[in-house]
């Protein structure tokens, strides 16, 4: 059966894709705490604490505030991982939390509840795998990702936190998807801080870069024992005709999305473009060396967030995105377009496993031996779970996309397959629990556990209970 086949309504075995799992292979789940962990008001503020307070910002007229109240919660919260069997747990430290002006010695209570919160998961031997920066710029920092400075400040808080909690980290992610920052954040003013720029985003790529390598030199200087690595988005671009036009702006929309975020880190340079492109990326020519060879530091892992593939088409396009409503899309000369031929979340992405391992192949192709062992990550769905009268949740759409992009991804990297030669060392599946989901409010549901965004109450759904069967039935 092709990946891409349309599940059937019989329930995935979880026996046999456990034994498909190479001894070793570490899979978790993953979350943000801009979107679990509430308590915002015993922190600094966030550009997404700010962002989400103007009207019109966020699909429901949520906040921050509370979300998931993963801050009083986490205790229950790994408990349920450790039910699940989970191997690791993807989080990430809030920037606004430890250090609320982006400045200085980090804040005795952020360090408690991260303390208390690492304290947990040894207790129930789950791996920590911390990011250092989801998306929540201290709102302090005025200009942002725009600002050279930022960097700057970036790399001492990795310090500072490197220096707190090396003995406590099994791994550290530098940056999560700074495409989507640099993308939704600054051209198209979708998420935080809502700038709608196009290309002359571009300074926040070499910026938000520059930070990632000045806070792996910080963590090698503070001699963390955990594995150090980087994490992105990507998303195998294709066009949508044979005309001449289409195949330019596609292989555009590769090096904004891909290409400009990997090849710095892995190579050392920006990709070159184009002469007839060259001018939308004036921002980036000419960059230091000496920046280029701080971003470009040796890595232990690299991390691969998967979601969906990304069709282009030359032209404007009306102002829709699968991530929202964008007007500044409209100044743009490409659109995406719809990829129909796959079933969708709820979110409307194209629900497309097999380009998981088109994307694996692609960072294989790209970078031979500069790519370092991969984690997927992130990888996951949103449906509309609905609970049940006796209070359970069945949403089978996401026990077969898991199951479907897991044996994806192995088939890829086997021998002979796709993506032959790729290190895969693991997976986490997006997310633990439903949260708030950026621009999206609470209108998405991602979780392997349900959340009542009025009580709080979670329930595990019965993707939980299946993946919980696949982790226990798998050979160690």
């Amino acid at each position: 059966m092709s990946p891409d086949t349309v599940p059937s309504p019989k329930k995935p075995d979880p026996n046999s894709l456990a034994h498909s799992i190479p001894p070793g292979f570490v899979i978790g789940t993953a979350t943000a705490a801009a979107q679990i962990e509430g308590a915002s008001t015993a922190a600094g503020r966030s550009v997404w604490d700010d962002f989400s307070a103007q009207p019109g910002r966020i699909i429901d007229g949520s906040d921050t505030s509370v979300t998931c109240d993963h801050y009083s919660r986490y205790a229950e919260d790994v408990a349920l991982m450790s039910t699940l069997g989970a191997d690791a747990y993807r989080f990430s430290f809030a920037w606004p939390r430890l250090q609320p002006s982006g400045l200085g010695a980090l804040d005795p209570a952020g360090i408690d509840f991260y303390d208390r919160m690492l304290d947990e998961l040894a207790e129930h031997a789950i791996s920590p795998f911390a990011t250092l920066y989801h998306w929540d710029t201290p709102a302090e920092l005025e200009a942002g990702w725009l600002d050279r400075d930022t960097a700057l400040r970036f790399g001492e808080f990795a310090s500072l936190v490197g220096e707190r909690f090396a003995d406590r980290v099994d791994a550290w992610i530098t940056l999560n998807e700074p495409a989507t920052v640099t993308l939704n954040g600054y051209a198209l003013g979708i998420h935080a801080p809502g700038e709608t720029l196009l290309f002359d985003a571009l300074p926040t790529v070499h910026h938000q870069l520059l930070g990632h390598g000045l806070a792996v030199q910080a963590l090698r200087a503070a001699s963390v024992p955990g594995r150090i690595g980087i994490t992105n988005v990507h998303s195998p671009v294709r066009a949508a005709t044979d005309s001449p036009e289409d195949a330019a702006m596609a292989q555009l929309f590769d090096i904004v999305h891909n290409r400009v975020f990997a090849d710095p880190v892995l190579l050392g340079s920006y990709p070159d473009v184009p002469d007839e492109l060259a001018p939308l990326f004036g921002a980036l020519g000419g960059a230091d060396s000496r920046d280029l060879d701080t971003i470009c530091q040796p890595l232990d892992f690299y991390g691969l967030n998967y979601y969906m593939p990304t069709r282009v088409a030359a032209g404007a396009g009306t102002g829709a995105s699968p991530d929202g409503t964008a007007e500044a899309m409209t100044g743009l000369p490409f659109h995406l377009v719809d990829i129909d031929e796959y079933p969708r979340t709820g979110f409307g992405w194209p629900i497309a496993p097999k380009h998981l391992g088109t994307a694996l192949a692609e960072m294989r192709d790209r970078y031979g031996a500069a790519l370092p062992p991969v984690y997927i990550t992130e990888n996951g769905a949103s449906f509309a779970d609905e609970v049940a009268p006796n209070g359970t949740i069945n949403d089978p759409e996401r026990i077969a996309y898991l199951d479907a992009h897991l044996r994806a991804a192995f088939d890829a990297v086997a021998p002979g397959g796709a993506a032959d030669g790729v290190d895969l060392r693991g997976y986490f599946a997006w997310s633990l629990l439903d949260n708030w989901e950026w621009a999206a409010g609470f209108t998405q549901r991602f979780g392997l556990v349900h959340v009542d965004f009025d009580t709080l109450e979670r329930t595990p759904k019965a993707s939980f209970e299946w993946l919980r069967q696949v982790l226990a039935a798998r050979q160690r």
